[in-house]
């Protein structure tokens, strides 16, 4: 089956904090998870060992969009992160998806081309958030 892995995919068009970013993932590898551990167990149990994950990013929501259409097509699951508005972002918002975990030459065959999600600060700034 090849290695199982798990993939969230962030928008970075909204502009989020740091925390705000992390607990999206979070939300995203928890929903994804559980998914997988009802759906696919033997995937989930592979891959509960090492829990491997990858975070990518996006442009906005259209390219979020094919994303999950290309997961759907494969057949592979997906989770959606609706954000429900209490801080940063509009109510109804969705920040990222996960996929998976699945097996990994499925996963490449819709993420290969994406960038991974940096998220750099200067100490001497601790406000100055640069995502790329």
């Amino acid at each position: 089956m090849g290695d199982i892995k798990q993939v969230v995919v962030v928008r970075i068009d909204l502009k989020m904090g740091k925390g705000k970013i992390a607990a999206q993932v979070g939300h995203a590898c928890v929903l994804g998870a559980e998914h997988v551990r009802r759906s696919h167990p033997e995937w989930y149990d592979e891959w509960w060992g090492g829990q491997e994950k990858v975070v990518l990013k996006v442009p906005g929501i259209k390219e979020l969009q094919e994303v999950k259409r290309h997961a759907i097509d494969l057949n592979l699951p997906w989770s959606e992160v609706i954000d429900a508005g209490h801080t940063q972002i509009a109510p109804g918002t969705t920040t990222c998806i996960s996929i998976g975990p699945a097996p990994e030459n499925l996963l490449d065959k819709i993420t290969a081309d994406l960038k991974l999600l940096y998220i750099t600060y200067l100490e001497s700034d601790i406000t100055r958030l640069d995502i790329f």
